[in-house]
């Protein structure tokens, strides 16, 4: 019998962090909770920051996930834009790391092809195609749909991971 797994999604933004736990066994995909770490815009940076890494340590400390996944930073043409966005990772993979947990980064349009199997869907779809994945979740938003594919996502690579580590030789 498939021992379960939890994961904790994380879909980094500056105003809206999204977040999704599931449970994996196998094939099989459960969900646990959602939800959106929201901050407000005209907050200084540093504390909107604090505000993300607390609320996803409260988060991870209350479900007790065992791994991490999340989104990579969109590069876009407004650098000060995604220079804010990798803010807003680093506060989210420093709770993870925090907590002792192993964090994956996955490239957002690598996120939609497991979830919808294009590169290049819409936030819609992946949120269409996460609702039936996860049939008795109620989404918190657009941003704790974008955490809960990338969760899913993560539970459909890790086995190829821990394989490609093991090969190398590391360990957790």
């Amino acid at each position: 019998m498939t021992t379960a797994i939890r994961i904790i999604g994380i879909d980094p933004g500056l105003n809206h962090t999204g977040w999704g736990v599931i449970e994996a066994r196998g094939n099989d995909l459960a969900h646990v909770a959602n939800g959106t770490v929201h901050t407000k815009a005209d907050a200084p940076l540093a504390a909107r920051l604090m505000i993300i890494h607390n609320a996803l340590m409260e988060i991870i400390c209350s479900f007790n996930p065992a791994e991490a996944a999340i989104e990579e930073t969109f590069v876009n043409r407004d650098a000060r834009a995604t220079l804010k966005l990798g803010h807003a990772r680093a506060a989210a993979m420093l709770a993870a790391a925090r907590c002792e947990l192993m964090v994956a980064e996955y490239a957002p349009n690598r996120v939609k092809k497991a979830i919808v199997g294009a590169g290049h869907a819409q936030k819609r779809q992946v949120a269409a195609m996460v609702g039936m994945l996860l049939p008795k979740a109620r989404l918190d938003g657009a941003d704790a749909a974008d955490a809960l594919a990338v969760a899913i996502c993560h539970a459909h690579y890790r086995a190829s991971l821990a394989g490609a580590a093991a090969l190398s030789g590391r360990t957790r």
